[in-house]
């Protein structure tokens, strides 16, 4: 993707019936194949504003994914082009098997079901998972679900990746193996995350929010482990 994958230009994002905002006058872009974490404590607005650049969350201001508005008219278009993985992976997960769910958005856009399948095991064998292929949903242990949730979003080769919390029961052999992956994938992504050290494997550039507020937008990691008083590594 050239040119900006994801802007957010002073965007205010309020739930319906509620008077008071999640986020206010958010302003940042990603580049094409850029890769930038998220960071903030739980209720700042991570996951809120994720879900407003795919139109889940009505707002104010101008967010655009690769050049378009996200408005009512475009909001299927733009899905299309966007991988989402949410940090509770059964709210994405739909069908009872692991096969039929990955394969889903490839049937959707029309790709043949021998070609869909071939492809999504090659998603979930790149996870680690393929062994899974077969399995039921509902035996799957979290950190499973979460890895087949993110097989599904990237079997069709999206141009932009939002992830809320991709390492949320993953031990570190799955972490390694997931930000290995990432790594290779050729897409712009923002990665809301608690997970310091799995960030700095993949992004140069981080995003602070509190309560609602950018309140920092570095390359170094150093600068945002000061400002929440986590020693440095040596310290």
């Amino acid at each position: 993707m050239n040119g900006k994958a994801l802007e957010f230009h002073g965007v205010t994002l309020r739930y319906e019936g509620s008077a008071v905002p999640v986020a206010s006058d958010v302003t940042f872009s990603l580049d094409g194949g850029e890769r930038v974490a998220l960071v903030g404590l739980n209720g700042s607005g991570k996951t809120t504003l994720l879900s407003a650049a795919v139109g889940l969350v009505p707002h104010t201001g101008e967010i655009r994914v690769a050049g378009a508005p996200v408005t009512r008219k475009t909001i299927a278009r733009i899905r299309e082009q966007v991988g989402f993985v949410f940090n509770v992976p059964e709210d994405q997960l739909l069908f009872p098997g692991v096969l039929d769910d990955v394969l889903f958005g490839l049937l959707r856009r029309g790709v043949p079901r021998k070609e869909a399948v071939q492809r999504a095991r090659q998603a979930l064998g790149a996870l680690g998972i393929e062994h899974l292929a077969d399995a039921p949903v509902h035996r799957l242990s979290h950190g499973q679900k979460q890895r087949v949730a993110l097989a599904g979003a990237l079997v069709t080769r999206p141009a932009l990746l939002l992830l809320d919390e991709p390492t949320a029961g993953l031990d570190p052999p799955a972490k390694r193996l997931l930000s290995e992956h990432l790594r290779d994938w050729d897409a712009a992504m923002l990665i809301a995350t608690h997970d310091l050290d799995f960030a700095a494997r993949l992004c140069k550039r981080y995003l602070l929010l509190e309560q609602g507020h950018l309140v920092l937008d570095t390359g170094d990691p150093a600068e945002l482990r000061r400002r929440w008083d986590i020693p440095l590594a040596g310290k």
